[in-house]
Protein backbone atom coordinates (compact mmCIF):
# COMPACT_ATOMS: atom_id res chain seq x y z
CA UNK A 1 0.00 0.00 0.00
CA UNK A 2 1.29 3.42 0.49
CA UNK A 3 2.89 5.01 3.53
CA UNK A 4 3.18 8.86 5.16
CA UNK A 5 6.29 10.29 5.22
CA UNK A 6 6.79 13.89 7.05
CA UNK A 7 9.00 16.22 6.53
CA UNK A 8 9.14 19.76 8.28
CA UNK A 9 8.45 22.68 5.71
CA UNK A 10 9.14 25.81 7.11
CA UNK A 11 8.69 24.75 10.93
CA UNK A 12 5.55 22.48 9.96
CA UNK A 13 5.30 18.65 9.07
CA UNK A 14 3.63 18.40 5.88
CA UNK A 15 2.44 14.87 4.58
CA UNK A 16 2.47 13.45 1.20
CA UNK A 17 1.57 9.65 0.05
CA UNK A 18 4.58 7.69 -1.31
CA UNK A 19 3.32 5.01 -3.96
CA UNK A 20 5.00 1.59 -3.63
CA UNK A 21 6.25 1.77 -6.77
CA UNK A 22 5.16 2.72 -10.21
CA UNK A 23 4.45 -1.06 -11.40
CA UNK A 24 2.45 -1.67 -8.62
CA UNK A 25 0.07 1.64 -9.12
CA UNK A 26 -0.42 0.52 -12.72
CA UNK A 27 -1.05 -3.24 -11.49
CA UNK A 28 -3.63 -1.72 -9.05
CA UNK A 29 -5.53 0.66 -11.83
CA UNK A 30 -5.28 -2.30 -14.67
CA UNK A 31 -6.62 -4.70 -12.01
CA UNK A 32 -9.31 -2.47 -10.70
CA UNK A 33 -10.12 0.03 -14.13
CA UNK A 34 -10.40 3.35 -14.24
CA UNK A 35 -13.13 5.25 -16.06
CA UNK A 36 -12.47 8.94 -17.00
CA UNK A 37 -15.60 11.01 -18.43
CA UNK A 38 -15.60 14.23 -19.81
CA UNK A 39 -17.64 16.33 -22.44
CA UNK A 40 -16.18 19.17 -24.56
CA UNK A 41 -18.44 22.01 -25.67
CA UNK A 42 -17.85 24.71 -28.27
CA UNK A 43 -20.25 27.93 -28.16
CA UNK A 44 -20.52 30.79 -30.11
CA UNK A 45 -22.11 33.31 -29.04
CA UNK A 46 -24.60 31.33 -26.80
CA UNK A 47 -24.96 28.94 -29.65
CA UNK A 48 -23.66 25.23 -29.16
CA UNK A 49 -21.81 24.36 -32.73
CA UNK A 50 -20.21 21.37 -31.49
CA UNK A 51 -20.26 18.57 -28.41
CA UNK A 52 -17.49 16.05 -27.77
CA UNK A 53 -18.50 13.31 -25.23
CA UNK A 54 -15.35 11.56 -24.29
CA UNK A 55 -15.58 8.30 -22.01
CA UNK A 56 -12.04 6.01 -21.57
CA UNK A 57 -12.13 2.89 -19.73
CA UNK A 58 -8.59 2.07 -18.87
CA UNK A 59 -8.22 -1.68 -17.60
CA UNK A 60 -6.07 -4.55 -18.38
CA UNK A 61 -7.42 -7.42 -21.12
CA UNK A 62 -8.35 -9.61 -18.46
CA UNK A 63 -10.56 -7.54 -16.74
CA UNK A 64 -12.01 -6.01 -19.74
CA UNK A 65 -12.46 -9.66 -21.28
CA UNK A 66 -14.50 -10.42 -17.45
CA UNK A 67 -16.84 -7.42 -18.21
CA UNK A 68 -17.71 -8.48 -21.88
CA UNK A 69 -15.70 -5.99 -23.44
CA UNK A 70 -13.56 -7.87 -26.31
CA UNK A 71 -14.22 -6.27 -29.71
CA UNK A 72 -10.16 -6.15 -30.70
CA UNK A 73 -10.75 -10.22 -30.79
CA UNK A 74 -13.61 -9.32 -33.83
CA UNK A 75 -11.86 -6.35 -35.53
CA UNK A 76 -10.49 -7.74 -38.70
CA UNK A 77 -8.04 -4.97 -38.69
CA UNK A 78 -6.50 -5.80 -34.93
CA UNK A 79 -6.55 -9.82 -35.40
CA UNK A 80 -4.49 -10.16 -38.70
CA UNK A 81 -7.48 -11.96 -40.60
CA UNK A 82 -7.79 -9.07 -42.85
CA UNK A 83 -4.77 -9.86 -44.18
CA UNK A 84 -5.17 -12.98 -44.51
CA UNK A 85 -8.35 -12.29 -46.74
CA UNK A 86 -6.91 -9.90 -49.05
CA UNK A 87 -4.34 -12.29 -49.87
CA UNK A 88 -6.88 -14.79 -50.81
CA UNK A 89 -8.84 -12.55 -52.58
CA UNK A 90 -5.57 -11.28 -54.07
CA UNK A 91 -4.64 -15.12 -54.89
CA UNK A 92 -8.11 -15.54 -56.49
CA UNK A 93 -8.00 -12.14 -58.36
CA UNK A 94 -4.25 -13.54 -60.01
CA UNK A 95 -5.71 -17.06 -60.71
CA UNK A 96 -8.43 -15.63 -62.61
CA UNK A 97 -6.46 -13.12 -64.71
CA UNK A 98 -3.90 -15.87 -65.71
CA UNK A 99 -7.32 -18.51 -66.51
CA UNK A 100 -8.41 -15.55 -68.96
CA UNK A 101 -4.80 -15.18 -70.50
CA UNK A 102 -4.96 -18.86 -71.59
Amino acid sequence: MSTIERQPLGGYAATRPQADSLADLLERVLDKGVVIAGDIRVDLLEIELLTIRIRLLLVSVDKAAEMGIDWWTRDPMLSGSADQEELERLRRRVEELEADHE
